[in-house]
């Protein structure tokens, strides 16, 4: 099958010769094709070994988040005990909106939801951080000295088989996740990337995001700093899953679509879906 497979891609070539393999890399020689052609061969053949990782000079935060903003984000994964998720979901409607509304504390609740499809049992909260490392640092002192939050904290432990966290960044042509109306079904699409290949995901999407905001379906999207490494997640709304299957395929009309997926797939080690709920008090709805 592998000889098929490389017999259809090089086709279109008059001619390939010398193959030479060293340490681990393959080197190929073609004549009378174009450079496009030669280009995008090399770049499919190169794909099938492991990539390359070009060096860095600078962090991820600094090539790929916001310049003008210091917010920080805080994303968190509660697994419910199957018989508490009622009585968590009104714990949290309870307490974390009275957070997210006082300026005392510098954060804002940027939404919250049940997992319909996926992890079954489980809310994701997504916080945003205005200040970055110190405003995160500030709720985390200031929420010690809330009895109403401890409380909170008490009884949550107590219907929760497991929790975890990851603090991100947001990548900088996303826009910025604001409260809108609903109801809608939310998607959070997480992406574990082969390290070191962070920065070409970001290159390829600030072209291609432009291709995914026709429905307004395009929420956040952010990459870990803390938590489970080289971690993307892409935050999608729609107003139904009929909704999100055309808005989907609808992407593929677009030329330019289909070179993001050839070009991004391969930096995907493992990828997850969720179809969220949002719940009754949260400002994405």
């Amino acid at each position: 099958m592998a000889t098929r497979v490389l017999h259809r891609r090089f086709s279109g070539l008059n001619e390939a010769k010398n193959w030479t393999r060293t340490k681990g890399q393959v080197a190929t020689f073609i004549r009378g094709a174009p450079a496009s052609n030669r280009n995008r061969e090399d770049s499919w053949f190169k794909s099938l070994f492991v990539r390359k990782v070009d060096p860095r000079k600078d962090a991820h935060s600094h090539l790929l988040a916001k310049k003008e903003e210091s917010n920080l984000y805080k994303i968190q994964f509660h697994n419910v005990k199957p018989e508490c998720l009622d009585a968590y979901n009104k714990l949290c409607e309870d307490v974390l909106p009275s957070i997210h509304a006082d300026k005392y504390y510098p954060c804002e609740l940027v939404g919250t939801w049940n997992t319909w499809y996926g992890e079954q049992d489980q809310a994701v909260h997504l916080w945003r951080y205005r200040g970055g490392y110190p405003a995160l640092t500030e709720v985390m002192n200031k929420l010690k000295n809330n009895k109403e939050f401890m409380e909170y904290r008490k009884e949550r432990g107590k219907m929760l088989l497991s929790r975890r966290n990851q603090l991100l960044l947001e990548f900088s042509f996303w826009n910025e996740p604001l409260p809108r109306q609903g109801p809608n079904v939310y998607e959070l699409r997480s992406y574990q990337l082969r390290p070191g290949t962070m920065i070409e995901w970001g290159n390829y999407w600030a072209r291609a995001i432009r291709y995914r905001q026709h429905n307004r379906e395009a929420v956040g999207g952010f990459f870990s700093q803390i938590g489970k490494l080289y971690m993307v997640h892409h935050l999608w709304a729609y107003k139904d899953l009929k909704s999100r299957e055309s808005t989907r395929n609808a992407a593929w009309q677009h030329e330019g679509w289909n070179e993001v997926v050839y070009y991004t797939v391969p930096l995907i080690q493992h990828m997850d879906s969720r179809i969220m709920i949002p719940m009754k008090t949260s400002p994405l709805q």
